[in-house]
């Protein structure tokens, strides 16, 4: 039985190592590079281990996004946590969403993608409604007179502008952009509605 594998030094259960080649395979190939065999193979174990923790691919792919959605939550609280200001808080995290999908492009697309990942036995709700709650709060502290709407409109506008970004499609439309600006505008014009 497999439980842990060791590499580069240290000793790493079996299903974080194998999420973990996930990721690495994700990065360097996208979602069509990830797949059961290639990620035992990354990892350097048989074939059929992966299957002991994710029976089918899509499993697979529902697990390393939520370690996406993990690791997006724990930049958020950090954001929110250095902050005294409401509103300060408020642009500091939405700074850091944008960062986020910036630095983890094809993470960040695995893990909204609940069409692809519907079905794996993953409840990806679980992993993004807390972020959406704590948006809600966040805005709610700022002064919002509606803050589950208002928490709705920021979300989705800064979810097409990090959308936009990782495609490279804003360059494109707006050249050279000022996203600082944009965001400081777009949650001021929220929050005063």
């Amino acid at each position: 039985m497999i439980d842990t594998v060791y590499m580069s030094g240290e000793v790493q259960p079996l299903r974080v190592r194998l999420i973990d080649c996930g990721r690495e395979l994700l990065d360097d190939g996208g979602i069509d590079a990830v797949g059961l065999r290639a990620v035992a193979r990354h990892a350097g174990v048989s074939h059929g281990a992966p299957r002991r923790y994710f029976p089918t691919h899509k499993a697979l792919l529902a697990a390393i996004a939520a370690s996406g959605f993990a690791e997006l939550s724990e930049e958020l609280r950090s954001a929110i946590v250095s902050e005294a200001d409401p509103l300060a808080r408020v642009r500091r995290t939405a700074r850091q969403y944008l960062s986020f999908a910036d630095a983890h492009r094809t993470l960040f697309e695995l893990m909204f993608r609940h069409d692809l990942l519907e079905g794996s036995g993953e409840d990806l709700r679980h992993h993004s409604k807390p972020l959406f709650d704590t948006v809600v709060a966040l805005v709610a502290d700022a002064g919002a007179e509606t803050p589950h709407m208002v928490a709705l409109n920021l979300w989705t506008q800064l979810h097409g502008v990090a959308t936009l970004r990782v495609t490279r499609s804003i360059e494109v439309i707006a050249g050279d952009f000022d996203v600082e600006a944009f965001v400081a505008q777009l949650i001021d014009l929220h929050l005063r509605a």
